[in-house]
């Protein structure tokens, strides 16, 4: 199994799939979770077992104890806080009985909303109450509401599914539809600034390159683009003209060893033919997905015999800058020192 990293920030759900005094279960890094928003409309994130009897929270239900909300276990209601994981009651306890529910907890997991989605803090000391570290932002600022998301399981660990996405050359032969990159556009050459960023890279700001239709059609002559990555898997392209602005982000979850979620959250502003194509534009962003979905299935019939793949040179640059930066990041948390980038500015160049 690929290294899972921890002490970080990943992506848990949208805001809408929280219903007020709704849950469900989610599987994060090989964890049942279960994910809700409570009375008052706070997102929270509990382990999914409870200690008692192993039932699943998620089939219970959400109810008031004593002022606090907490998720009641349906097998013997026993209630733990949606803020802390406290157990605050255990309905069988008599008087006289000494066993004191509060010092009973389930994993508590902290998660911060934003811009229409729910981040999960995964520390690397389950029973820690720490406070975690500000959450990512992505620059989202004032996009604030989703147009749509797009969801995917793949059956990849999150190190082949990462290395997939940030994959610059596979573009004109797995995703060659006659919108986006038609066969009749050929290859050209790219040559991309990439710099250092926080826990990971971009390319710099740049116009498009002249085979890339769907930006043209869109947005017209006038438009830059800007690609980032952020460990442990999101990336996100910023399409902005003058006026208008398109945002993608596209965040990686590991379920378990063998299956890692893929959403991609798409905003934007000011883009009057992007609302009128948004019918079109969501089945085009599905296809677009299980495109890649489709190569990691093949992929996964060569790795059952060679689990060892060959990385070149420009075009497997930032697969390696990934493995690089996951070392770095597991070393800092060893030496309970500073995570340093270890990405230098360098121009790649590819022919796609």
């Amino acid at each position: 199994m690929s290294e899972l990293l921890r002490d970080l920030w990943y992506f848990a759900a949208t805001s809408r799939e929280l219903k007020r005094g709704g849950m469900f279960r989610r599987e994060i890094m090989g964890e049942p979770v279960v994910l809700g928003r409570d009375a008052n409309g706070a997102a929270f994130a509990l382990r999914d077992i409870c200690p008692h009897r192993a039932v699943p929270l998620s089939a219970g239900r959400i109810t008031d104890t004593n002022g606090a909300q907490t998720v009641e276990c349906p097998y013997h209601g026993w209630r733990f806080g949606t803020r802390d994981g406290v157990c605050k009651q255990i309905p069988s306890l008599v008087e006289g009985q000494p066993y004191e529910a509060g010092r009973i907890r389930v994993r508590r997991f902290p998660t911060h909303e934003a811009n229409g989605i729910v981040l999960l803090f995964v520390a690397s000391d389950p029973r820690s109450t720490e406070e975690p570290p500000p959450a990512p932002e992505f620059g989202l600022a004032e996009l604030t509401d989703p147009k749509f998301v797009i969801e995917r399981t793949f059956a990849a660990n999150m190190d082949n599914a990462v290395v997939g996405l940030m994959d610059p050359a596979h573009v004109p032969y797995v995703h060659n539809q006659w919108w986006w990159r038609p066969p009749s556009t050929g290859k050209k050459l790219k040559q991309k600034n990439f710099v250092p960023r926080e826990r990971g890279w971009a390319i710099e700001r740049h116009q498009p390159a002249s085979n890339s239709l769907a930006y043209k059609w869109l947005f017209g002559g006038d438009v830059t683009t800007e690609i980032s990555f952020m460990l442990p898997g999101f990336r996100w392209e910023v399409v902005e003209t003058p006026k208008a602005r398109l945002f993608t982000l596209t965040c990686l979850t590991p379920e378990n060893e063998n299956s890692t979620r893929i959403t991609q959250v798409t905003y934007w502003r000011d883009a009057l033919l992007l609302d009128v194509l948004k019918p079109i534009l969501i089945p085009a962003g599905r296809e677009f997905l299980d495109q890649d979905g489709r190569m990691v299935d093949l992929q996964n019939t060569g790795l059952a015999y060679s689990p060892s793949m060959l990385w070149i040179d420009d075009i497997d640059v930032q697969a390696k800058w990934y493995l690089k930066l996951k070392r770095e990041w597991v070393k800092s948390r060893e030496e309970k020192r500073e995570f340093v980038n270890p990405i230098e500015p360098t121009t790649l160049k590819w022919m796609s």
